[in-house]
């Protein structure tokens, strides 16, 4: 099975956030504990890579252009890469608090960071989660979130 960033990141979250471990500050041992997990290099390099853009991102969003009753219009690439069902699904957690413009821009920034040429709804649903998760005050709606997505997995293990 090929793995991509995002079952890396996914790992990530599961083994780390989940179990409230400590994530170990030195990427090296980090990459190698991926690498032992059966991660390959290239994947766990860009895994790293895609959380240093949440972090880096998240300070030099420009929110002066964002406007809580604007809407978004999404580029040709965006919508190459998103399909029908996420760009409702993203306007459906803005319409209902659980992000706000800010949030969805960088749910859309990492989403379009994933070397992938489309986004199936359920690896949204991470990227959104991996995001709440990193964005001080957003507790509930991370919660809400954490909710949706442990759901449906528990719904396909029964």
């Amino acid at each position: 099975m090929k793995e991509t960033v995002l079952d890396v990141l996914i790992y990530l979250f599961d083994h780390y956030v989940e179990e409230e471990l400590e994530i170990n500050p030195d990427q090296q041992d980090l990459k190698t504990q991926l690498v032992q997990a059966g991660f390959a290099d290239l994947q766990v390099d860009k895994a790293i890579d895609w959380l240093e853009g949440l972090a880096t991102q998240k300070d030099v969003l420009d929110t002066s252009v964002l406007c809580s009753r604007s809407i978004r219009v999404f580029n040709e690439i965006e919508n190459e890469k998103l399909d029908v069902e996420c760009k409702g699904f993203l306007l459906f957690l803005e319409q209902s608090g659980v992000l706000d413009s800010e949030d969805r821009e960088l749910v859309i920034d990492r989403v379009m960071a994933l070397e992938t040429d489309n986004i199936e709804l359920q690896q949204l649903k991470w990227v959104v989660l991996m995001v709440l998760f990193n964005r001080p005050g957003k507790e509930a709606a991370f919660a809400w979130m954490e909710d949706i997505i442990m759901d449906e997995v528990s719904a396909v293990v029964h």
